[in-house]
């Protein structure tokens, strides 16, 4: 066998001289054989390293891999991967394994992947929608019993489970907390795109605590960013206002690094901020970010649970789960607003 070659089924065979067909009746436990050529195939499959082709088998038979499909935006994003390790937690006891791969918010890339799990007939599909997808080709999977569960935003075209964070409260309670720590010009710095539904749902929280307070909506403390670069310049735009915010709400934890990076480049030590979804590390800045935080360990643990009762024939209406969100205070949030 070539060393630059996977081992075969066939390889197997022909180490231990038997067929192929003996081969796989070992392997699968599904037909007669000899403890003595059980052993055999046991010990030429340990020598030659030779692994089985699980989602062939699986195709073969028309059962489900024993695997989930989880399509997440952003690997690199720490509140993707505590969800993710929640799920894994969450159904390792039940011998599932757990896939993952990014669609980087684009709408082509979570369909192409979507397909990639749906081929190698995976147990569950877990997916983060991306802004602009049509979920609708879901609908014959989902109707053949396949678990589907949107995480962090509802999917579009499709009745499933959905489990998300409570997004608008969560914003509305970060900014009354600086509201009533006497700010009243407070910028919002936001994700991209503006269609994306948390981003949505944290600017409607935004706006209903300032319609609360009596506080006028001023557009231009409102802006965008993706990115930690991006948000450092957004925070420099807002700062250099004729009328400039006095504190800021970053709408995500990678907006919230960007805010504080300027801050600290600037070396303004005035501005208040607060932050949806915690920061690593957040203690240990100076001030501590003040944030509102979610709970990715429950949004994962509550997708999974959620997906295993559908998977063990639970056949009620599509709910959406609402995880809450809670408000941490650690000094950053609680700059007074300066003197008129």
């Amino acid at each position: 066998m070539a060393a630059n070659r996977r081992p075969t089924l066939a390889d197997v065979a022909r180490e231990v001289g038997v067929s192929a067909k003996t081969v796989s009746r070992v392997l699968n436990e599904d037909g007669p054989a000899s403890a003595q050529t059980r052993e055999q195939v046991l010990a030429a499959v340990a020598k030659l390293g030779f692994q089985p082709n699980l989602m062939a088998r699986n195709i073969r038979v028309g059962g489900p891999d024993t695997t989930i499909g989880l399509v997440i935006p952003d690997l690199g994003n720490p509140f993707f991967g505590a969800v993710a390790r929640s799920i894994e937690d969450t159904v390792r006891d039940r011998g599932l394994t757990l896939l993952m791969g990014s669609s980087a918010d684009d709408p082509d890339r979570e369909r192409a992947l979507t397909d990639k799990f749906l081929a190698r007939r995976v147990s569950i599909l877990m997916v983060v929608p991306s802004v602009g997808t049509d979920h609708s080709h879901l609908k014959t999977h989902r109707a053949a019993g396949l678990p589907v569960v949107f995480l962090d935003r509802p999917g579009v075209g499709l009745s499933t489970d959905s489990v998300v964070s409570s997004n608008r409260a969560g914003a509305h309670d970060g900014v009354a907390h600086l509201i009533a720590h006497g700010h009243r010009r407070i910028g919002f710095v936001g994700d991209l795109p503006t269609k994306l539904y948390t981003r949505r749902e944290r600017l409607a929280g935004y706006r209903a605590a300032l319609q609360e307070a009596d506080i006028p909506y001023d557009r231009s403390l409102v802006t965008d960013a993706h990115d930690q670069h991006g948000a450092s310049t957004a925070t420099s735009r807002l700062l250099s206002l004729a009328d400039p915010p006095t504190a800021l709400f970053a709408g995500n934890n990678i907006v919230a690094l960007g805010i504080i990076t300027e801050l600290a480049r600037t070396k303004r030590k005035d501005v208040a901020v607060i932050a949806f979804d915690d920061v690593e590390l957040a203690e240990a800045l100076e001030p501590a970010l003040t944030v509102v935080a979610q709970n990715p360990e429950e949004i994962g643990r509550t997708a999974a649970t959620t997906a295993l009762a559908r998977l063990d024939g639970d056949r009620s209406r599509a709910r959406s789960i609402t995880v809450p969100t809670r408000l941490i205070v650690r000094g950053s949030g609680e700059r007074p607003a300066p003197m008129p």
